[in-house]
């Protein structure tokens, strides 16, 4: 492996940003974190992101200039193919695969989600729980093993939908739990995930007020 030292230029309520510091965490490697405002993106940000969002993974290495990795899935398979440690992707390519279908269905749940925590107005908010709701239905049908979504193992389906559950452990649970009424393992995965250690670390722990402060600034109805 190469003489490499890692950089998260992240920003404290990015939930793709915690997918990556999850991988990092989960591996045990050793890196340096940097938030920063993405409302007052700082010029020696802008000089590396080409698309002037985060998370970043600047990558030091001692026989050749810093490498800037992008987009956190890209991110996190670099991780995974780079690093030691728990693997966090089959080493069947067809359960793979179909790992990576479920990832990019844990991205558009989490846009679904995001829409709906973001609410200004009870149509919109109702609109959107209706189908977050529905995707995770959808899920219930495949959620046959615990504690993870691949079983016993904890792997790259669960980083992903971590940082989507955490919401729903925030806010009030007369909003949380009728979402996941009558939905046994899509609730038993959630509090999996909820209770492992990367995805404890892999924010602040500030980060509950933080996001009931972006919830309040942004007049959404859910704010606390």
């Amino acid at each position: 492996m190469p003489d490499t030292s890692l950089t998260l230029i992240s920003h404290p309520l990015c939930p793709f940003v915690q997918r990556a510091a999850i991988v990092l965490l989960e591996k045990g490697v050793s890196f340096s974190r940097i938030d920063i405002d993405l409302a007052a993106k700082p010029d020696w940000f802008l000089a590396l992101s080409l698309t002037g969002k985060v998370p970043l993974l600047k990558v030091s290495q001692a026989d050749g200039p810093d490498a800037v990795l992008f987009e956190s899935m890209v991110i996190c398979e670099y991780l995974e193919e780079s690093q030691a440690g728990a693997r966090l992707y089959s080493a069947d390519a067809l359960s793979r695969a179909r790992q990576r279908g479920w990832i990019e269905f844990g991205t558009a749940t989490l846009a679904e989600a995001w829409q709906f925590l973001n609410a200004k107005d009870r149509p919109t908010a109702d609109a959107k729980q209706s189908a977050f709701r529905y995707r995770l239905q959808q899920l219930e049908t495949v959620l046959v093993e615990r504690p993870y979504f691949g079983g016993a193992a904890f792997g790259m389906v669960d980083v992903v939908f971590a940082p989507l559950f955490r919401y729903f452990d925030i806010l009030d649970p007369t909003v949380s739990q009728p979402i996941f009424e009558n939905l046994p393992r899509a609730s038993a995965w959630r509090a999996a995930l909820a209770a492992r250690q990367s995805v404890i670390a892999a924010v602040g722990e500030d980060y509950d007020e933080r996001f009931q402060l972006h919830l309040r600034q942004h007049q959404a109805i859910h704010a606390a």
